[in-house]
């Protein structure tokens, strides 16, 4: 076989192997969501609990998610991958053994931790693998794993729990994990930040910082957002993150270094991912409780009437290289955000006690063409604004913000609903609804504002300064990084 021929080879193993996992990791973020009634009554937890069944996935996979992209570069990222494999796979048939709230959360708990370790690292052994001319459509297809997981997350938890029962929405994870565990020791490659050293001082205060400030938003649903329960933890993880930074300014080897926040496009990217989350996100949890809590639709069923949402991305996500060849990644995810803006704000304009489902449908599907035009080109600026050496810390950064968002917009949308609203009748539930569905419109239109700030010509399709920047192999193809023992 040529090494023309192997090379390509192996980009197509490693997308498998990284799309695989992505759907696995990100379904497992909505999926719980259609199934909680079922849990509630297994178990007999309270509500508190209950939130804590999705809290606790989402609190531990923000706080390890920057530690676990520095990990894959200090230690291999291939060997990483498989280290985060096996706790998902694991935690997930403990979960699925659970016969308790709390061994239910802790189990929870875990399985977000090796998705942490898992999802920035599907970035970038993608990335590394597969060369630059190619790289928008192999990302495409990513964002369309990623986009399916999101569109099957609510049907497959509604069709497992009527149809089997709860413990199979975690027990699917189990052979999903095996396979892609062992192709990934088959057919992936190692590879490592060449000059990567460990900054422990940097993990230690990015991941407790994060824990204070994810652990004071999932708690605003239950105590608001001024009280002892909330505030002391919202203000010492943002003292302790401010730590972060100043300790990263001044150590020789950052985790995530302050300079690339210089660069517009990276802080752009970043800030769009942040608030296309939060609306997303945030939007998914309530309109699922509207479907069935107000329009009497079963899990199953609700979830089958989010298709046109939650599926457009996967129709939408693999027709973005051709559109971002011609107008650029900034422009596509700008008119994404867009569409997302508008499709939220036609669902608060036709929201009712007594709204036609039909009158929802032009506004999920508009909102799912945003998320179709967002996911793959986010990934590839993300990717390309960044050196090589740098990817690995950026993926991080990234599928960090895009976390923070998503529990900064439960936080944020939960809290509009609850204050405008509630559950005491259908009309107190619309009452909440709509002006959380505006505020989420309000989100995706200044995340749009936000990823239009970056450069016009960013770095991204800049290859000569991306040459500069890597590290030197002897070798211009990027896969090469992932074959040490070739160079």
């Amino acid at each position: 076989m040529s090494s023309r021929s192997s090379s390509r080879g192996h980009a197509v193993w490693t997308l498998i192997v990284t799309g695989l996992a992505v759907f696995m990791a990100a379904l497992d973020n909505l999926v719980v969501i259609t199934a909680l009634p079922a849990i509630q009554e297994s178990l007999d937890t309270s509500l508190q609990d209950l939130e804590w069944t999705v809290n606790a996935y989402t609190l531990s996979f923000a706080v390890f998610l920057m530690a676990g992209a520095a990990a894959g570069d200090r230690f291999g990222r291939r060997r990483m991958f498989v280290v985060g494999l096996v706790i998902f796979t694991a935690a997930s048939a403990g979960c699925a053994l659970a016969d308790s709230s709390q061994q239910l959360i802790i189990a929870r708990a875990v399985q977000g931790l090796g998705a942490a370790i898992v999802m920035p690292l599907t970035l970038t052994l993608l990335t590394v693998a597969v060369p630059p001319k190619r790289r928008a459509i192999a990302l495409g297809i990513w964002g369309a794993l990623s986009g399916l997981a999101v569109a099957l997350g609510p049907l497959i938890g509604g069709a497992v729990v009527e149809k089997i029962s709860w413990e199979w929405i975690f027990w699917v994870n189990v052979p999903i994990g095996v396979v892609v565990l062992a192709l990934s020791l088959w057919k992936l490659a190692e590879s490592k930040h060449p000059q990567s050293t460990l900054d422990p001082v940097g993990t230690v205060l990015v991941s407790l910082g994060m824990f204070g400030v994810v652990f004071a938003l999932v708690r605003t649903t239950e105590y608001g957002w001024g009280g002892s329960e909330v505030l002391p933890y919202l203000i010492g993880g943002v003292v302790i993150l401010a730590a972060f930074v100043t300790w990263e300014l001044r150590t020789r080897h950052p985790m995530l270094p302050m300079r690339l926040f210089r660069n517009r496009s990276f802080s752009a990217v970043n800030s769009a991912s942040l608030l296309m989350f939060a609306a997303m996100f945030g939007l998914v949890f309530l309109l699922t409780q509207f479907m069935q809590n107000i329009q009497g639709f079963s899990p199953l069923e609700a979830g089958v009437r989010m298709l046109p949402w939650t599926a457009m991305p996967v129709l939408v996500a693999p027709l973005t290289a051709l559109l971002s060849g011609r107008l650029g990644n900034r422009l596509v995810v700008a008119a994404g955000l867009l569409f997302e803006a508008v499709g939220l704000g036609w669902l608060a304009m036709v929201t009712e006690v007594h709204t036609e489902y039909a009158d929802q449908v032009p506004g999920l599907v508009l909102g799912g063409i945003g998320l179709g035009l967002f996911f793959a080109p986010v990934a590839e600026m993300a990717m390309n604004i960044v050196a090589p050496r740098d990817q690995g810390i950026a993926s991080g950064a990234n599928n960090t913000f895009r976390e923070l968002g998503g529990v900064l917009g439960v936080a944020v949308l939960t809290s509009v609903f609850t204050a405008q609203g509630g559950y005491a009748s259908p009309q107190n539930f619309v009452d909440g609804l709509v002006p959380a569905t505006w505020i989420g419109a309000g989100i995706a239109a200044l995340g749009c504002v936000a990823i239009l700030t970056a450069p016009r010509r960013s770095k991204e399709n800049n290859s000569a300064w991306q040459e500069e920047e890597r590290p030197d192999t002897g070798r211009t193809d990027p896969a090469d990084l992932l074959e040490p023992s070739r160079r």
